[in-house]
């Protein structure tokens, strides 16, 4: 894999709602990503798109993940490889990893826990070189590896829904975003009258980063929503 590159990752699931938001969560990370809705378009995707790593559901139409796995094994790739899968023994867990298997993930299961797995994964394949996912604006830097945030060098202990608004204001500086794009990406429900609960996350936010620091990072657009910028800018 190419250090300098974007990842690209190929989703493989029958199921296609996983399978697109499992890859338009990684575009949004800045990956290429493409998916295959069976083990057959699943290998014939690979040998072209040459992913740096795979999420392979084991329950496919037609071959199962683990033949998937085997028969790119076969061919010489050692792409890595997250298992998903409705079955949660320990038996399918130890199959999966020992059959060749990066990791293993059960459904149903969050978007954000899947691609903090895919991140550790591909940084055990490529090893000191991989880059780590770092934002930063002015004095505040967000770690997606490790998920923490500091201000100034100083620690900021926040909630998960107060980590996943300030990753998208820190990820979409310095656009204005709304209350309701807020709601529906953070949240995932659309609007209806419910702004209060991105006033009240919002509040919070500021005080963390606030206390102690300098300038204010976050500011109110009247009328409008909300940006994570300098004051300058």
């Amino acid at each position: 894999m190419d250090k300098g590159a974007s990842v690209r990752l190929l989703v493989v699931d029958d199921e296609p709602h996983i399978a697109d938001l499992v890859a338009t969560v990684a575009r949004y990370e800045g990956w290429q990503a493409v998916t295959a809705g069976s083990g057959e378009a699943a290998l014939r995707t690979a040998a072209d798109f040459h992913p740096d790593i795979v999420v392979l559901d084991l329950m496919l139409p037609d071959l199962d993940g683990f033949t998937v796995l085997d028969r790119l094994r076969s061919t010489g790739a050692m792409v890595p490889v997250v298992f998903l899968t409705a079955r949660d023994g320990t038996a399918d867990r130890v199959a999966g990893l020992t059959r060749g298997g990066d990791d293993y993930l059960v459904k149903p299961f969050s978007v954000e826990e899947l691609m903090a797995r895919l991140r550790a994964v591909l940084r055990r394949s490529t090893g000191p070189t991989w880059k780590r996912s770092v934002l930063k604006v002015s004095d505040l830097v967000m770690d997606e590896d490790t998920r923490e945030v500091r201000r100034a060098g100083k620690l900021v202990t926040l909630t998960p829904t107060e980590y996943e608004l300030l990753r998208y204001l820190m990820r979409r500086s310095p656009a204005v975003l709304t209350k309701a794009q807020i709601l529906d990406h953070v949240w995932e429900y659309d609007f209806g009258g419910r702004s209060n609960v991105v006033e009240l996350v919002v509040s919070h936010l500021r005080r963390k980063l606030d206390d102690g620091a300098g300038e204010p990072l976050i500011h109110t657009v009247r009328g409008v929503g909300y940006v994570l910028r300098r004051a300058a800018e």
